[in-house]
């Protein structure tokens, strides 16, 4: 969700009943804080931050996490060994993403509170095993004793629901969201991921961190290049800097990163937070009281 969760869409979502997340990974400690305060201005429900572990300025951005006094960190794309202690030492509940089995009990072991699970349909920080939300789920569930939250594939009711049958216990949405009226990805991006359809995402960059691009110019060159045997160096050459900042937030369709979950072929419309958070939560009671009633 980087460039696309700062602190109104986190508000709204908060709002609303659900569980809003600032993405830091995009941000400076000083705009980190300026989005906290924000947040916490236009909402009197908790809120969190998702700060990725592969970051240089991690150490800050946490630093300023705990000085605003938020009581919920999501870390990501890291060692969650490196900082949970700190983090829980603060009165900090703390949530690692993974994407396989071994990353879990990893997690678990370092004293994480939660983790959440995401399968490979997702767009963000994905596994290099490509293991299903359907097949990752159970697993996971399986082999831990803390919560498990799914992610990945997961934009309905329907979909909540049937990772909850599968052992989870929560649901983190990214994509839906992404393209919601409150998220600040430019709105050329939001309208190229509703033009999504089946097969348009590929998961790529695997040997540096994985990630579900939509195909355009720039993954015609990463294809390439992956291709051709690149090494890591040649592959961050071609990356480049700025690339997700450029497709998600500046909206540049050709040249620009444009990172997106596999879902996305189903969606169709842009639609505020609060009516998706309803949306969701509707559907899932629903369905359940279907399939109890069959």
């Amino acid at each position: 969700m980087v460039w696309c969760s700062g602190w109104r869409l986190a508000a709204a979502v908060s709002e609303a009943g659900g569980l809003g997340l600032i993405g830091s990974g995009s941000m400076t400690p000083e705009l980190l804080r300026e989005h906290i305060r924000k947040c916490r201005a236009a909402t009197s429900q908790p809120f969190g931050v998702n700060v990725p572990l592969l970051y240089a300025q991690v150490g800050e951005l946490l630093q300023v996490v705990a000085e605003e006094g938020v009581k919920i960190v999501f870390t990501s794309a890291g060692n969650p060994a490196t900082w949970t202690g700190w983090l829980k030492a603060r009165g900090i509940t703390v949530v690692h993403v993974v994407s396989s089995v071994r990353f879990a009990q990893k997690s678990e072991a370092a004293g994480v509170d939660a983790v959440v699970a995401e399968g490979f349909e997702a767009g963000g920080h994905n596994g290099r095993e490509e293991t299903t939300t359907l097949c990752l789920i159970p697993m996971v569930a399986q082999a831990i004793s803390i919560p498990l939250i799914a992610a990945g594939g997961i934009a309905s009711g329907r979909a909540m629901l049937a990772v909850e049958a599968l052992g989870a216990e929560g649901f983190q949405v990214g994509t839906r969201f992404a393209v919601s009226a409150e998220s600040s990805a430019h709105e050329a991006f939001k309208q190229r991921v509703l033009q999504t359809e089946e097969g348009d995402t590929v998961l790529t960059l695997k040997s540096i961190a994985p990630v579900r691009l939509i195909r355009n110019a720039f993954y015609e060159q990463i294809a390439a290049a992956e291709q051709a045997g690149a090494s890591r160096e040649q592959l961050a050459t071609v990356l480049g800097r700025g690339r997700s900042r450029k497709g998600i937030f500046e909206g540049d369709l050709v040249e620009g990163e444009l990172e997106i979950g596999q879902i996305s072929a189903q969606l169709r419309t842009i639609e505020p937070a609060a009516a998706i958070v309803n949306a969701l939560w509707q559907e899932y009671l629903q369905v359940k009281i279907q399939l109890a009633a069959s």
